[in-house]
């Protein structure tokens, strides 16, 4: 099942235009959902990482606007970025001296788990949210 088909206790959704001035909008709204949703440190900082990875990615390698959504279901956090392109994200295999090609190895480091959707068009990235039911029985 597709993370944005859950039933969700909290969502936000914000789209964005494709320009990579972008990332910073991004990351704000990642920052006032989470202070809303009385996420704390150091998993906020964590998610806001991966929303600048993600979103990066999408501007640079996908094409057209970019949905960035939010849910909180369960005990988890997801968070969803959408653009037009077909063609899946993945990791690739940087050398130690390129300067670019590691955001999605700081998005599998960060969240719990991390995917795209069967249609290429959206990645997404999963949080265990602390002190909730889910994250105790783990």
């Amino acid at each position: 099942m597709s993370p944005t088909r859950l039933p969700t206790q909290h969502r936000f959704e914000t789209v964005l235009a494709p320009e990579l001035a972008r990332v910073s909008d991004a990351r704000r709204s990642a920052s006032a959902v989470l202070r809303l949703w009385d996420v704390g440190k150091p998993l906020a900082d964590d998610v806001q990482l991966v929303v600048s990875e993600l979103v990066a990615n999408a501007m640079e390698h996908g094409s057209g606007w970019v949905a960035l959504r939010f849910a909180e279901t369960a005990g988890n956090l997801t968070v969803e970025v959408t653009d037009a392109n077909h063609v899946p994200a993945r990791m690739r295999c940087s050398k130690p001296d390129d300067p670019r090609g590691r955001g999605l190895v700081i998005v599998a480091a960060l969240a719990q788990k991390w995917g795209v959707s069967e249609n290429g068009r959206t990645t997404w990235a999963r949080f265990i949210l602390e002190g909730t039911a889910m994250a105790a029985a783990d």
